[in-house]
C-alpha cells in the first residue's frame, strides 16, 4: 500500500509540473509588499543577508533591473523553493521591497521560506541597521514581541 502512495505521489508530480524562475518573475505582482525606512542600496543588502540567514542557494543579482533571484533546496518538507526580491526606491530614504516564494513542485504543501519570514527578517534587519550594528553574517534570534 505505501509503495502504491508513493509511486502515485511521484507520478501526479511529473503531470503537475515544477516551477521556474521565470514563474517567479511573472509572479511579482502577486508577491507581498512592504516600504521600510531605508535607502535602496541598504535595502538591496539587507535583501541579500536574509536571504542567506535563511539558508538559501546562490543568490542571482539583477540589479539593473531591481531583482534578485535565489533559492534552497529540498528538506524533510519540500522540494524546495524559489524566491525573488525586487528593491525600488519611493524616495532618497524608503525602498519598496516586494518578495515571491514558490514551491519548485506546485503540489508541495510547504516552502522554505515564507513571504511573511521574509518580511519579518527584513524588518528585524532594519532595526539592526537603524541601531548601528552591522548585519551578522548567522540569522539572528527573534526578538520575543513581549520583551520589547
Amino acid at each position: 500500500m505505501k509503495l502504491r502512495t508513493l509511486a502515485l505521489i511521484a507520478l501526479s508530480s511529473l503531470f503537475t509540473g515544477c516551477a521556474t524562475m521565470a514563474d517567479v518573475i511573472e509572479a511579482k505582482p502577486k508577491g507581498t509588499t512592504d516600504v521600510y525606512p531605508v535607502n535602496a542600496d541598504r535595502a538591496w543588502e539587507i535583501s541579500k543577508a536574509v536571504f542567506r540567514w535563511e539558508g538559501t542557494d546562490t543568490i542571482e543579482e539583477h540589479r539593473d533591473q531591481s531583482y534578485m533571484l535565489t533559492s534552497s533546496g529540498m528538506n524533510g518538507f519540500t522540494a524546495g523553493t524559489l524566491m525573488g526580491a525586487w528593491v525600488e526606491p519611493v524616495d532618497t530614504d524608503h525602498t519598496k521591497v516586494t518578495v515571491v516564494t514558490k514551491r519548485r513542485i506546485a503540489t508541495n504543501l510547504a516552502t522554505t521560506l515564507t513571504e511573511g519570514t521574509y518580511h519579518r527578517r527584513f524588518t528585524q534587519a532594519v532595526g539592526i541597521v537603524q541601531s548601528g550594528k552591522p548585519l551578522p553574517a548567522q540569522a539572528p534570534a527573534y526578538e520575543s514581541q513581549a520583551a520589547k
